[in-house]
């Protein structure tokens, strides 16, 4: 299927998931990919049900939330994106110039977008008003995590599953990233995150339990004690939430004093990790293709079958 008639299908397929004044509220969903099918499903977070699915070229492997609530998908093995309506749960655009895309950060202006590509060793400034790449930098290593400063001028980036170095970016011209310099973990890192704050950023292990915390400065600030490698990282309200996918469990620590406040079990693989509307958190499953829906406190809420594997998961309204 070519380009052209993958987006004539997507357009033609209905994905309103609630509508008419019975279902004026909106409702929290989740997007979460499919990775061995060529579609993304669409979780009801409050209810913990599948409720639709969106058509999406193969492989789709990360998500993440962009613009004003619309979601933009990696291909990894077909060397494209796809930016999904957050309204119509369509397929709006696809861009199929890149090599091997992985992990998204978005601008908080919501025209723009940060995208690694590990195959060309690059990360790629993403229109994602007229769908299409801008400026293109160069990393010499194999691009992956990313996370952007709440000020959206400055980039971190992981350069490997269990990456020696991370990549400093300035991106305060969003359409052309600039290397800065790089930073060296005390082990060799995989997942990359920003607190809100900016001032901080969390880098877990590709290869140990433990974390780092640094200040956005570079210097590091405080090691951590984690559950096994790799782990994964996002934020709520004073807390951290860590996932371990090969100890199948998640905790949440805290932010004054790195402290460990819960450990929840879910299920084995569930690697990536998102924090977002009324505190839920998501973190889907690769070896089990569930979906796990925690509150604020880690506490299990739901968890969802969804496909034979699911790598990543993201939130729209």
């Amino acid at each position: 299927m070519n380009r052209r008639e993958f987006l004539a299908l997507a357009a033609a397929t209905p994905f309103a998931v609630r509508s008419g004044a019975a279902f004026a509220r909106p409702v929290p969903l989740a997007l979460v990919t499919c990775d061995t099918e060529a579609r993304v499903a669409v979780v009801d977070v409050d209810a913990g049900r599948v409720v639709r699915s969106i058509p999406v070229l193969p492989d789709p492997r990360s998500i993440e939330r962009v613009g004003a609530g619309d979601a933009l998908v990696c291909h990894t093995n077909v060397g494209a994106l796809s930016i999904i309506d957050g309204r119509s749960l369509r397929v709006r655009h696809v861009l199929d110039d890149f090599v091997q895309p992985r992990y998204t950060a978005a601008h908080p202006d919501g025209r723009h977008a940060f995208v690694t590509d590990s195959g060309s060793e690059e990360v790629v400034a993403v229109d994602l008003t007229i769908g299409r790449s801008l400026g293109r930098l160069h990393l010499g290593g194999w691009a992956r995590h990313l996370t952007l400063d709440a000020s959206a001028r400055t980039l971190w980036v992981g350069l490997g599953n269990v990456a020696a170095h991370l990549a400093v970016v300035d991106v305060s011209d969003p359409t052309r990233p600039m290397f800065l310099r790089t930073v060296t973990p005390p082990f060799l890192a995989h997942d990359v995150s920003f607190l809100p704050d900016g001032a901080h950023v969390w880098v877990t292990s590709g290869d140990q339990g433990k974390m780092a915390v640094y200040q956005a400065s570079g210097e590091a600030r405080r090691l951590l004690p984690a559950d096994a490698a790799p782990q994964h990282v996002t934020f709520g309200a004073a807390v951290a939430y860590v996932t371990s996918g090969v100890a199948g469990t998640i905790r949440v620590h805290s932010l004054r004093d790195g402290r460990v406040l819960r450990t929840t079990p879910i299920p084995v693989g569930s690697y990536n990790v998102q924090q977002g509307t009324g505190g839920r958190v998501l973190t889907p499953s690769l070896d089990r293709g569930t979906l796990s829906i925690l509150d604020a406190h880690g506490g299990l809420l739901h968890e969802v079958h969804v496909s034979s594997s699911s790598h990543d998961a993201c939130f729209v309204v």
